[in-house]
């Protein structure tokens, strides 16, 4: 009978299966019902700080990752108010060296200031003298020429001289 139908045969290993399938079944309800039981606390506690473990360690490695980039950051500024520091006292310097120099030429500029008013006031006498020889000159000259004419005597020029009239003394 087996021989004859391959139906049959079908049929035979398709029951089989199913009933393995159903067996296994049943053995394992059966086993999980006595094992759920009996498990462990402290391994239910082990797998959860696994678990707290693995999330540690990618926020740590997440973490270590964002810390270095901030580090060149970090570095980055640090070298760049450290130019900016240099360039502050660079130009410190140069602004003391220009008051160093502005204070030297305001003291120049004073004494030139000063040496100009003497001069021009050596300049101014020496125009006032100029004009009072000019006009003693011109007396002079004056008294010559009507000494000449005969127009005055010598006593006449030299009372005259006496009297304070002329400022310039002559010589004898």
């Amino acid at each position: 009978m087996i021989d004859d139908s391959p139906q049959v045969l079908l049929f035979a290993v398709v029951g089989a299966f199913v009933t393995g399938w159903i067996v296994a079944k049943i053995g394992a309800y059966f086993g999980n019902r006595g094992s759920s039981s009996q498990r462990d606390p402290k391994e239910a506690r082990i797998r959860s700080l696994e678990a707290e473990l693995r999330v540690a360690r990618s926020s740590t490695s997440k973490l270590e990752a964002t810390m270095e980039e901030r580090d060149k950051e970090l570095k980055a500024a640090a070298a760049t108010i450290d130019e900016y520091a240099k360039r502050i006292n660079d130009q410190e310097a140069q602004v003391e060296k220009l008051k160093t120099n502005l204070r030297d030429s305001v003291k120049k500029t004073h004494q030139l200031r000063d040496e100009l008013s003497d001069r021009a006031e050596e300049n101014l006498r020496s125009t006032v003298k100029l004009m009072q020889v000019e006009t003693e000159l011109s007396v002079i000259q004056e008294t010559a020429s009507l000494l000449e004419t005969g127009k005055m005597t010598v006593d006449m020029a030299l009372e005259e001289m006496d009297d304070g009239h002329n400022i310039v003394k002559l010589k004898t």
